[in-house]
């Protein structure tokens, strides 16, 4: 099982007159190893199965053997409009820990779409611990400006049910990560082997950080909350 702590934060330092929301989760996970929670987070096949909540992810290209620019849409809770990031992302392997970081950055090819918000990764990070073979401590911390003004039921929704939901829904997926990646090339895994990533390089000076104040804020702040009827589909999703 999984023992689980989630609380909001403070804005961060120098953003504290903006939009930004920060959220901090910890995940305790018995019987997943270090190594295998740092797969799932990285395995953009699969959290297509898992995350209930992905509109469209993929990679855009590669900057380093440990960096590269991707692009990711969620379902926001009706009925606010959906959001999505272009996000930097760098990783590190530490002995039996692991780190992943990204942060927000504009790409000519793909720039704010009119059915989506562009939100604003400011910083977010996972850091995965290991704790013996088969148990493991996952610790996420989300700077985020979903660029508008959020009815004050979404921002306690996301940090007490929405957030710590997909954190279980994270760890239920890893204990079904070995099984499902047998199936589906289990060799495969750039993330730790750089000679298998086939994108394409992404040039630094195609790129800039993407700051907040230069998009578009949207006032969602009066919109009431609805019954959700997406089909969000149940924890005990088929991974096969």
């Amino acid at each position: 099982g999984e023992k689980l702590l989630a609380r909001p934060l403070l804005a961060p330092l120098g953003v504290a007159d903006s939009l930004a929301r920060s959220l901090q989760c910890r995940m305790d996970c018995k019987d997943v190893a270090a190594e295998t929670l740092y797969d799932v987070l990285h395995d953009i096949e699969y959290r297509r199965k898992w995350d209930t909540n992905v509109i469209e992810t993929f990679d855009i290209g590669k900057l380093t053997v440990n960096a590269d620019v991707g692009y990711y849409s969620w379902k926001c809770p009706k009925p606010l409009k959906n959001r999505d990031v272009i996000t930097l992302r760098s990783w590190l392997p530490m002995g039996d820990d692991y780190i992943i970081m990204n942060y927000s950055v504009k790409h000519p090819k793909y720039p704010p779409r009119k059915d989506m918000v562009r939100a604003v990764s400011i910083q977010t990070g996972y850091l995965v611990q290991g704790k013996g073979a088969k148990n493991c401590t996952l610790t996420y911390l989300a700077q985020v400006d979903p660029k508008g003004s959020l009815p004050k039921w979404v921002v306690n929704k996301s940090s007490q049910l929405l957030a710590p939901k997909a954190m279980r829904k994270m760890y239920k997926a890893c204990v079904k990560y070995p099984d499902w990646k047998l199936k589906h090339s289990p060799h495969h895994k750039p993330w730790l082997f750089p000679e298998q990533n086939t994108l394409a390089p992404v040039a630094l000076a195609d790129l800039a950080i993407q700051h907040a104040d230069s998009l578009e804020n949207i006032d969602e702040s009066a919109l009431s909350e609805t019954k959700d009827d997406r089909g969000d589909g149940s924890d005990e999703d088929s991974l096969n």
